[in-house]
């Protein structure tokens, strides 16, 4: 299964992936391709380091959200990506990529969805007081973290916790999460019916 990971910040899943590939824990997936709409992102550091090819942009360079996802989509497809992964990417996937990849792009969330869609999940759960917060994988539709739910895993919030303590917790969980579903997918264990994943 060869992967595209997009990523807008740190990449630390984006490197969770790679290495998962790389020690034994994915097998047969590939991470073939790293996508940023921000070229300075750290993630796109990890990939240089990591030898994965990058396709960075900057969205303001292009007309509109069908321009620029009309050459991802390309860069996709001539590096023969089968599969898309989300990880830290901060922009709502379009008709362009939809039309091209829906039921095969998931997406990393930092709170049990439907709670907490969108930006700074982790300070929303701590500026509401709510005692348990978690990772979502989902899969990617045309919403704001709407999509099936593949997987979650609550985390407890803990006493004097910081977004900073929160979030380290959370990335932890993340990491491993994640991992376990692109196995499961590459495995073909994983069907979505509808609004429904089944396992097999």
């Amino acid at each position: 299964m060869r992967l595209a990971v997009f990523a807008s910040g740190s990449g630390s899943n984006f490197e969770a992936i790679v290495q998962a590939t790389r020690d034994g824990r994915l097998p047969g997936a590939e991470v073939a391709l790293l996508v940023s709409d921000k070229p300075e992102a750290y993630a796109v550091e990890r990939a240089a380091r990591l030898n994965v090819p990058v396709f960075s942009f900057r969205p303001k360079e292009y007309p509109d959200k069908a321009a620029f996802e009309t050459e991802i989509v390309a860069r996709l497809q001539a590096a023969g990506i089968e599969f898309v992964v989300l990880a830290g990417y901060m922009r709502l996937a379009g008709d362009v990529l939809l039309g091209a990849y829906e039921g095969r792009m998931i997406n990393l969330h930092p709170s049990l969805l439907p709670a907490f869609a969108g930006k700074d999940a982790i300070g929303q759960a701590l500026r509401c007081g709510v005692k348990v917060t978690g990772v979502t994988v989902h899969y990617v539709d045309a919403g704001l973290d709407t999509g099936p739910i593949i997987a979650q895993e609550p985390i407890a919030v803990e006493e004097g916790d910081t977004a900073e303590s929160l979030a380290a917790r959370i990335h932890a969980v993340e990491h491993r999460l994640l991992i376990d579903v692109l196995r499961e997918l590459s495995e073909g264990r994983i069907l979505l019916d509808g609004r429904c994943v089944k396992r097999l």
